[in-house]
């Protein structure tokens, strides 16, 4: 075998039976003992003029909530679900609810609304910004149980479900009636779809079917005053009025608490594959990418890369084994049709073509479900695999593709020796970066060079400081960097016609000032 052709045996990877799915949840470890409170990180922070939580509204929750554990004040039963999943945000919530039915949950905000009492919702808390978890003692109001299927029409592909369904237990579904989700992260094993659609999440398949924008049909939200807001269309076309389900999506739990959506899920493909190569720049990253949509067009369904470091997270921290030497940058890229003749021959093509070209150096091709998993956890674990490493500071940002990796060099220069690893992956399909730098543990001299640093640099470029994760409450003072005053300006006055008590969220998402 030549040593430059594209491999299509499944080399180098061993115990394929051991591979996980989803994030790693660190949600219920007391750990977060060690963290700071955020109130402590952040001493400008001002807590707002809210009621605290009596007795009486304790009492009231209960009888919303009957039966063990819906209501929820043992300090360290809290402790999980007042720290975020990275471990850098803590508060201090003292009960947490866990309603089932949308009428509880407008119960619940009924008597917040009424006590001027704040709250934070919460799905399976794998934000990276610190949205999903109480800045101070904010309410948490948990979608966990809020896990039904409610319906799914196989003939037009409508899924509808309540909000606190799990991402992939949702995909596992609707793959039984041979559809899927047009939706997939890393964590999908732990987030919500309440959670995906609050923060317009975006993932690996948004190069195939675009964003929750156009795959949401119908949506239910609560308001912060209780009234139930019943958007839950399940038509492809209705041009009636204002789309006021839009408001919701990608809105973070400051306008309404999201209870049940329609989702219009795409036919599964009966073919897929998955290619794993090596290249020797991201220029090369760049020119794969080019020539795999014109190569492959209707069947390419993803288009990820790795740098080295990101590589070495899963292969030095989580001892996955990488089928392929070491290079400079990884390339992985997923096809899926419905002929898997037409679509191995089109791959094999396309790979030869840029093998004989010197753009790629080296490859591997698979088509196992099994061996398709493993070669994705190498993609979606980087993020587990960086917690290994102690403090991890985490971005994600949209920019343009010819500046889209320099943002990584020109960082790695900047922070030197001060960190333990300075990487970049992410989504080449759709601009997205995942930029990540860790620590032993939080170093503030770090930070201060990280930002605002990046965010006047991603400005810079004409690029978003925000890519799929939202803003929640440790990107909200830099939202100028990508939006303009006027469009900050009417997002304020909105969020007060909506919530004038400011009860919803507070401290996320929109800038003080």
């Amino acid at each position: 075998m030549q040593p430059n052709s594209v491999i299509r045996t499944f080399k180098c990877i061993k115990n394929v039976s051991k591979i996980h799915s989803g994030t790693h949840r660190l949600f219920h470890k007391s750990t977060s003992n060690a963290i700071e409170f955020t109130s402590v990180r952040y001493p400008n922070l001002k807590r707002g003029q809210y009621s605290n939580v009596s007795d009486v509204d304790i009492a009231a929750f209960e009888k919303i909530l009957p039966g063990a554990q819906r209501v929820i004040t043992d300090a360290s039963e809290l402790e999980g679900y007042n720290t975020d999943w990275i471990k850098t945000c803590r508060g201090r919530s003292q009960v947490l609810l866990k309603p089932k039915e949308t009428e509880e949950v407008s119960a619940i905000l009924k008597i917040c609304h009424e006590r001027n009492l704040a709250v934070v919702p919460q799905g399976g808390n794998t934000g990276l910004v610190g949205g999903s978890v109480p800045v101070f003692d904010e309410i948490i109001i948990s979608t966990q149980l809020m896990n039904t299927v409610i319906s799914l029409d196989s003939l037009s592909g409508i899924l509808t479900c309540q909000a606190g369904c799990i991402l992939g237990n949702l995909n596992d579904y609707v793959s039984e009636h041979n559809l899927t989700m047009p939706l997939d992260l890393g964590a999908k094993g732990s987030c919500h779809i309440g959670g995906n659609l609050a923060t317009n999440a975006g993932g690996v398949r948004l190069l195939r079917y675009g964003s929750l924008h156009g795959s949401v049909l119908g949506l239910e939200a609560v308001l912060p005053d209780g009234e139930v807001l019943d958007c839950m269309s399940s038509l492809r076309k209705d041009n009636t009025g204002y789309d006021l389900k839009q408001l919701f999506i990608g809105s973070e739990g400051t306008l309404g608490i999201i209870t049940a959506a329609s989702i219009l899920c795409p036919q599964k493909s009966q073919a897929v594959n998955v290619a794993f190569l090596g290249v020797d720049s991201f220029d090369r990253v760049l020119e794969v990418f080019k020539e795999s949509k014109h190569q492959l067009a209707e069947i390419l369904s993803a288009f990820e890369f790795l740098d080295s470091e990101a590589l070495a997270v899963c292969t030095d921290n989580l001892k996955l084994n990488s089928p392929l030497s070491s290079h400079p940058f990884y390339v992985l890229i997923e096809t899926s049709g419905s002929n898997s003749a037409h679509d191995e021959e089109k791959l094999n093509t396309f790979l030869e073509s840029m093998m004989d070209a010197g753009k790629v150096l080296d490859g591997t091709v698979v088509a196992e479900p099994t061996k398709i998993q493993y070669i994705w956890g190498l993609r979606e674990r980087v993020a587990e695999g960086l917690m290994h490493d102690g403090y991890c500071y985490k971005y994600d940002v949209s920019l343009p593709l010819s500046a889209f990796y320099q943002l990584v060099t020109d960082m790695r220069a900047r922070i030197g020796s001060k960190a333990t690893r300075v990487i970049g992956y992410g989504h080449v399909g759709d601009g997205n970066l995942h930029f990540n730098v860790t620590s032993p543990q939080y170093d503030p001299e770090v930070m201060a060079l990280i930002e605002p640093f990046i965010y006047d640099w991603v400005a810079n470029y004409k690029g978003s400081i925000s890519a799929e994760h939202g803003l929640g409450f440790k990107k909200r003072e830099y939202i100028y960097h990508s939006k303009s005053r006027s469009a900050v300006k009417m997002m304020k006055a909105l969020k007060t016609l909506v919530d004038p008590n400011g009860i919803l969220n507070p401290y996320k998402f929109l800038p003080d000032h």
